[in-house]
Order: C-alpha cells, then sequence, then structure tokens
C-alpha cells in the first residue's frame, strides 16, 4: 500500500507540473523576450573571457527574429550555443515567468600550442579551441610537434607544474623535438630533458633533488642542458659559452686526441696495397713496349691468321643462314 501511495503521488505532482508549465507557456507566449528577461551565467571556475555576453545575446535574436516567448525554439539556441568553439556546455531554460536562462560553462585552456607556425588553446580534456583576438589567457607555452593523442598526458604534466611551488618556479615552458620533450627553466640558459610523458613525478623529483644539492652552489650559466630522462641517474651537458667552462672543455678535447680511433689504423692499412697495385699496374706497360721492339716481325703473322680466320667465319655464318 506504501508504494502505491507513493506512485500515486509522484504522478500527480508530474501531472500538476505539466499543467502548470503548460499554461505558463501559454500565458507568456505572446510575451516578447526583452533584454532583461534574459539572463546569461558564466559557471567555470577560472575565470575566462573567450565568449561574450552581448555575442550571446546576439544570437538569441538570430534564433529568434520574432522575439516572442512561443516562438523561442530552445534545443536549436542550445546546440547554436554549443558549437561554438570556446563553449564546453551549455544549457538554455525558460523560467515559469517567463525568463529565458543560459548557463554557459567555457573551456578553460591548460597550455597554449605553437605548432607548425599555428597558434591554439588545448584544455585539461585534451580539446583544441582558437586563440581570441580579445582575450588573452596566461598558461604554459608549448612548441613542437605533438599529436593529438598526447594532449592530455600533457596537460596533465601542465597541472602538475602550476600546483607545485618549486616547478612553478622553474619551469616557464614546453618544447618538443623528435620524440623527446624537455622543460625550459626560468634561470640560466638550461634546459631540462625529460624524454617521454611517463613517470614524471620521478623525474620531476630528481630534478628538485639535483638542484637543491648540487647546482645551487653553481652558476646556473654552466650547463646547456640536464637530462634525466635516464633511469636513476642524471646527465648534465657543459655550455660552451660559459668562460668558466673553457679550461674543461680543453681538458676533455686533449683525452680525445690522445686515444687512438680504430678509423686512423684502417685508413693506413688499406692505403698500402692500393700503392702496391698502383706499381704493379705501372711496370706492365714498359715490358709490353719492349716487346713489341724485339719481336715485331712475329707479331705481324699472327695478325694475318687472325685477320684470314675472322673472314671465313662470317661466310661460315652467312651458308648456315
Amino acid at each position: 500500500m506504501k508504494n502505491k501511495y507513493r506512485i500515486l503521488k509522484i504522478a500527480v505532482t508530474v501531472i500538476i507540473l505539466g499543467l502548470l508549465l503548460s499554461f505558463s507557456l501559454k500565458r507568456f507566449s505572446h510575451q516578447q523576450i526583452t533584454d532583461n528577461k534574459i539572463s546569461v551565467k558564466m559557471s567555470e571556475k577560472t575565470p575566462v573571457y573567450f565568449v561574450d555576453e552581448k555575442d550571446i545575446r546576439e544570437i538569441v535574436k538570430k534564433e529568434n527574429p520574432s522575439g516572442k516567448v512561443g516562438d523561442l525554439n530552445i534545443p536549436s539556441l542550445e546546440k547554436r550555443i554549443n558549437a561554438l568553439p570556446a563553449v564546453d556546455s551549455a544549457n538554455v531554460y525558460l523560467n515559469l515567468n517567463g525568463k529565458l536562462n543560459l548557463d554557459i560553462k567555457q573551456r578553460v585552456p591548460v597550455f597554449r600550442l605553437n605548432k607548425d607556425g599555428k597558434d591554439f588553446y588545448v584544455d585539461e580534456k585534451g580539446v583544441e579551441f582558437p586563440i581570441s583576438r580579445t582575450y588573452s589567457h596566461p598558461c604554459m607555452l608549448v612548441t613542437g610537434n605533438v599529436q593529438p593523442d598526447e594532449y592530455e598526458k600533457l596537460a596533465e604534466l601542465v597541472g602538475k607544474i602550476d600546483k607545485d611551488d618549486f616547478s612553478k618556479k622553474y619551469f616557464i615552458g614546453i618544447s618538443k623535438s623528435k620524440d623527446s620533450y624537455s622543460l625550459l627553466t626560468s634561470e640560466g640558459n638550461y634546459r631540462v630533458e625529460i624524454g617521454d610523458l611517463d613517470n614524471i613525478d620521478f623525474k620531476v623529483k630528481g630534478f628538485k633533488t639535483f638542484v637543491e644539492k648540487y647546482l645551487v652552489y653553481q652558476d646556473p650559466q654552466k650547463y646547456s642542458m640536464v637530462s634525466v630522462k635516464y633511469q636513476n641517474q642524471i646527465v648534465t651537458t657543459l655550455n660552451p659559452y660559459f668562460k668558466e667552462n673553457d679550461s674543461i672543455l680543453k681538458a676533455g678535447k686533449m683525452e680525445l686526441a690522445k686515444a687512438p680511433t680504430p678509423m686512423t689504423t684502417a685508413k693506413k692499412t688499406d692505403a698500402k696495397p692500393k700503392i702496391a697495385e698502383a706499381k704493379k699496374t705501372s711496370s706492365t706497360p714498359v715490358k709490353t713496349k719492349e716487346s713489341t721492339k724485339t719481336h715485331t716481325k712475329e707479331a705481324k703473322k699472327p695478325e694475318k691468321k687472325s685477320s684470314a680466320k675472322a673472314l671465313s667465319k662470317p661466310k661460315a655464318k652467312v651458308k648456315i643462314e
């Protein structure tokens, strides 16, 4: 009995609400939708200004030229607003008093990507949308040939950098060269090579340890790259334009010059047989000249025989054919 009573109660409330809605629509169907009766709300947590309220009001007027409540096609208007590139979602509805409400959630860019000479934003869902002429949102700049299937992981990386005070202080940009990512730093000219987008927490923690225990006591201009892409090790590359590195780089070049290379030994061994072959070939024509001088008569006789044989051969061929 209790369940039947609840079902009956729900059915009665639905019927009453339907009657009230139909009554209100008939009542306000001939009324005009003025600017005072249009409410536009932006519901995103982070304030962005890609969509202007004036543009939304103009879209409402274009979708409903008569301006009457009864002529308004709410699903069509909602679809039109959702089609805007910077809109994540839109909800359009009418109140019982005939007021039109538009709840719009804009896309919040996580990073700005410069790819193939074009700039556009990417949100946390990995969706691209164009930049605005009137508003620029402050976010991480990413450069390189980043593929769309990497957008979400890259957005996670940027989100972790923004939440961590240490990372937010050091890293100001991200670049991709071939298949390897690097974090651009605010101090010095060096970059932090991280390789792929896996194990980001471990790689950032390794760089943080390197900075706190070693790099704090060094000049940041000393290095051109700090690589943390290898497991359990950090590889640094010296900056060749830093004066204090001259002695270290010269010492390294001296050690490389002293070490024997396999290429030089291979060249020496290959050079000897070539010279020997050249001598042999140069000596053979001298012998042939001497032989022609001493035995000229003998050389003439076989020439006649060979010529005779050469003349007889084509005749035989003609006969056979």
